[in-house]
């Protein structure tokens, strides 16, 4: 039985509920007197059930899916503005126990380079992305008890926070780590980490128990309870996602905001997260295997349907996708992407021979970041480096307040715009620097509040005369 307040995964993620979902969207993707109801409630802002969703997604008229992607545009500029916040992964580790037959990391693949980052290691790395001007990065490992323990993931924080190098500085570390004990995810949290990530892959047990066939991470239950214990933990920001096709999008969409709702009704925080992943081609992994795969258009209405149901929610894509395909998505919902990315061990500073390389999966996007951010200038967004609402505390439901009530756009504009700054005084190239005065200008005088407005403009002096991290 479907109960978004259980605890239990197969009550709060109900196949049943799933499917009787699918079957009423299938009645009613053409009742245009139903979605004219369900986009009037969306357009409050306030987000939508996983059955009003479901509908919106299955809609095949024309003219309502024009009316979804106006929408989605629009909520997204009234929750997050133009801003985009930067990130890079971070890869510790590639050794890994599980069976998962869409990732290269798999235990039985044994011509893959195994690799473990020492911490030497990892502060090369972190001297590479802070050279580059990143600020927040996701570190990755696989499972391994005996090469990855949690000792060794703290650790690697630990360090990661200490290095200060030129100007440069980690102010956030999230962690995209395996599902663990409520004392684990407590240490994880004592150690300051940001964002707490697991992606579930699919919602499908069936499907789930099929493609991860040993290992631990075959436990559907623990695995999908695992941001439950996050949140027991301290956990107060966490961030869902799925592997787009691996099964049908309309099954994981809707369970994936079951998710959300979940998290809501019973801890009264939803995702700060969710990422939208498509499976990719990868070392003896071959994506044309899984027939779940969806194109571009689809995965379109996806992203614009996840922005209209959890509107305060950040929407990440990767550099999984290419530049066109994220250009496009910038537009419906996301509001964070990854730049200059590498998903190997020890990417940054050292990289091996392609040949040799250790990547989780295929890179689409391979510009560098300062070749992104001038693009992303271009395109008319702010690009951010913010981490103030972690610095400031400002997370769970302290955050979830402020976004809600569509007023964090007070606090992360200015601070998008200081820390946009920061980074054309460090690490800009001309073009980029060059682009990016003339926008910040521009950003400063649609601030509003003379009393902000001040502070900012006393702040960029500073920042040019060496002075950083500023935050409101």
């Amino acid at each position: 039985m479907y109960n978004p307040k259980s605890h239990n995964a197969e009550e709060f993620i109900s196949h049943n509920e799933v499917l009787d979902t699918l079957k009423y969207s299938d009645e009613n993707k053409n009742n245009v007197e139903l979605i004219d109801q369900i986009l009037a409630k969306a357009r409050l802002g306030k987000g939508l059930t996983h059955r009003e969703a479901s509908v919106l997604l299955n809609c095949d008229i024309e003219e309502k899916n024009k009316e979804i992607f106006t929408l989605a545009e629009k909520i997204k500029k009234d929750y997050y503005g133009n801003r985009i916040v930067l990130f890079a992964p971070l890869y510790l580790s590639n050794y890994c126990v599980n069976g998962c037959v869409y990732c290269p990391y798999h235990a039985k693949n044994k011509h893959i380079p195994r690799r473990k980052l020492t911490q030497e290691e990892i502060k090369n790395e972190v001297i590479a992305l802070q050279d580059m001007g990143h600020k927040r990065l996701a570190i990755e490992a696989g499972e391994d008890p005996v090469n990855n323990p949690l000792e060794y993931i703290l650790e690697s924080i630990k360090t990661i926070y200490s290095i200060k190098h030129k100007n440069g500085a980690i102010r956030r570390v999230n962690v995209n780590i395996a599902a663990t004990t409520v004392e684990n995810y407590k240490k994880l949290h004592e150690a300051g980490i940001g964002t707490y990530i697991l992606f579930q892959e699919t919602y499908n047990k069936e499907s789930y128990e099929t493609l991860h066939p040993t290992g631990p991470k075959h436990n559907y239950k623990w695995h999908t309870e695992a941001m439950d214990r996050a949140m027991q933990g301290g956990i107060d920001d966490v961030g869902l996602g799925v592997l787009f096709g691996l099964e049908s999008y309309r099954y994981e969409f809707a369970a994936l905001l079951m998710h959300a709702e979940h998290l809501e009704a019973v801890y009264g925080v939803g995702p700060h997260t969710i990422s939208v992943p498509r499976i990719k081609k990868a070392d003896d992994i071959d994506p044309d295997t899984f027939d779940n795969g969806i194109d571009d258009d689809i995965f379109a209405k996806i992203v614009a349907c996840i922005r209209i149901a959890v509107p305060y929610t950040g929407m990440i894509i990767s550099t999984r996708e290419s530049e066109k395909c994220r250009e496009r998505l910038l537009h419906l919902g996301v509001s964070q992407i990854s730049g200059g990315s590498k998903t190997s061990v020890g990417g940054y500073f050292n990289p091996m021979p392609e040949k040799e390389e250790s990547a989780q999966f295929d890179v689409s996007d391979r510009r560098p970041l300062d070749e992104v951010i001038r693009w992303l200038m271009e395109l008319g967004y702010l690009p951010s480096f913010c981490t103030a609402c972690y610095g400031s505390g400002r997370t769970g439901d302290r955050f979830m307040e402020i976004c809600k009530s569509q007023q964090i756009h007070n606090f992360c504009h200015p601070n998008a715009i200081m820390t946009l700054k920061e980074y054309l005084e460090d690490y800009a190239s001309v073009q980029t620097k060059k682009v990016g005065d003339k926008l910040i200008n521009k950003e400063f005088n649609t601030l509003e509040d003379e009393k902000i407005k001040s502070i900012v403009e006393d702040n960029l002096q500073k920042i040019e005369k060496g002075e950083r991290n500023f935050k409101f």
